[in-house]
């Protein structure tokens, strides 16, 4: 009998991590990929792990922030993901932001390049066949339809849809930085990583009363229903909430003012960097579904942005995920068929870091199983075990996607006081210690 393969189906974030944990501990991989046979809505490259949202893969601080914290649990478990963003971050205070493009072509480098993997560019549109013997299907968020509908068939499960939405880039020399300035919210990282449009009540005022008045993209009677994910809100529907939202969600002012006039706006729209050269930033946090016309007059009103030219517009795309509570077992293997895993964001985990988590422990998972060795489950102290138990415990009756949070983390026992940040950083603290714990049992 030859050696056992682990076949992997989709060279997303999750894919590419799970590929990677698996072959660098000597299994052989064989990772599917239909693109560029097949594109989807949202990916413009061939590569594997593009970034499509945005560039950002939020905080990275580990102590106070749950992401930020997952990000240093993955450093120490040897993600791939996270060794490849820390190679190429681009400014972005607090946050992990990278260039995109260089960051999913050394993913893709990496892999391809790995002695224990083939690459097959090639479309899976139905269910493995039992002959692949160990799977791990990380199609991700942007599921083929035949393949959708063969999930469902086979687990008896109506599938479960939200939309996400994608934040435009601007071109960096067409910013105005005689209105514009650069400022990173309270002086954090190099102090100056972000573009700040200032605006006063006036201004917010009449942006805000545009982004409701904007036309949308009209819905097929089949996506109506359809509920959108409440972390990615397109800024039109954050506007519809109330005048203030946006001036205590992406537009907020605190932590920012302008040195050249000493005032603080009373709202402000941030652009990140998108790109090592800097010649194209995100506006961040402005994920729309306003139509491509609309876009252009009303991102036009803020102020520095009025002569702006758009590398990409924004849009808006029907992400899948599953019932996992309902479907998977502990190690994210399907309870109907275990030899059939799934990971990243089509098991209902939020966000790029949390899929690429969840891929890294499918690839874990599956390689242990593939060499007879012990598969224990990280700590529910850790991140990563926070998020695997929100996957296995969550009521299934109201799943939803998540993302990693404290709250999603045991508490610290009833006789430790510490609070606010000191609670954050006591968590933190501990979740690296039993992480140290878990590695050390799992090999590493």
């Amino acid at each position: 009998m030859g050696q056992p393969v682990l076949h992997i189906v989709g060279a997303g974030l999750a894919g590419s991590e799970a590929a990677w944990q698996a072959a660098e501990a000597g299994v052989s991989v064989v990772l599917h990929e239909m693109r560029p046979i097949k594109g989807t809505e949202a990916h413009r490259t061939e590569n594997f792990a593009e970034l499509v949202c945005s560039n950002s893969l939020r905080s990275d601080d580990a102590e106070n922030n749950a992401v930020g914290l997952l990000h240093e649990e993955m450093r120490r478990a040897r993600s791939l993901i996270l060794k490849l963003a820390d190679a190429h971050r681009l400014p972005a205070g607090g946050a992990l932001a990278v260039d995109r493009e260089n960051f999913s072509a050394a993913v893709t480098a990496a892999v391809t390049n790995h002695p224990k993997v083939e690459i097959r560019r090639e479309e899976v549109d139905e269910l493995p066949p039992e002959e692949w013997g160990a799977t791990i299907l990380a199609t991700g968020p942007l599921t083929r339809p035949a393949l959708a509908e063969a999930i469902r068939a086979a687990t008896g499960e109506t599938s479960l849809h939200f939309f996400d939405a994608i934040a435009p880039i601007v071109l960096r020399d067409t910013v105005d930085m005689d209105i514009a300035f650069m400022q990173s919210r309270y002086g954090k990282g190099d102090g100056a990583d972000y573009i700040n449009c200032p605006m006063d009540r006036e201004r917010y005022l009449a942006f805000h009363a545009a982004l409701i008045a904007g036309e949308k993209t009209e819905f097929r009677d089949w996506e109506k229903n359809t509920p959108y994910f409440e972390g990615c809100l397109p800024i039109e529907v954050m506007a519809g909430r109330g005048e203030d939202t946006l001036r205590f969600g992406p537009m907020k002012p605190v932590g920012l003012m302008d040195e050249r006039t000493g005032i603080r706006p009373y709202a402000v729209v941030q652009l990140r960097r998108d790109n090592a050269l800097g010649t194209l930033w995100n506006i961040v946090g402005f994920q729309t579904k306003l139509k491509h016309g609309e876009q252009t007059r009303i991102f036009r009103m803020i102020p520095g942005l009025e002569r702006a030219e758009f590398a990409r517009l924004g849009g808006l795309h029907r992400n899948t995920f599953i019932n996992a509570p309902r479907l998977l077992d502990e190690r994210l293997r399907l309870k109907a068929r275990p030899n059939l895993r799934f990971a990243g964001q089509v098991t209902g985990v939020e966000g790029y870091v949390e899929s690429a988590a969840i891929g890294l422990l499918a690839g874990r998972f599956a390689a242990a199983d593939l060499g007879g060795r012990p598969c224990t489950m990280p700590p529910a102290t850790t991140a990563l075990g926070a998020l695997l138990a929100h996957l296995r415990g969550a009521d299934e009756k109201t799943f939803q996607p998540m993302n990693i949070s404290f709250g999603l983390l045991p508490p610290l026992p009833p006789g430790d006081k510490a609070r606010g940040k000191d609670r954050k950083r006591a968590q933190s603290a501990r979740a690296l210690t039993d992480l140290a714990g878990w590695l050390n049992s799992v090999g590493g």
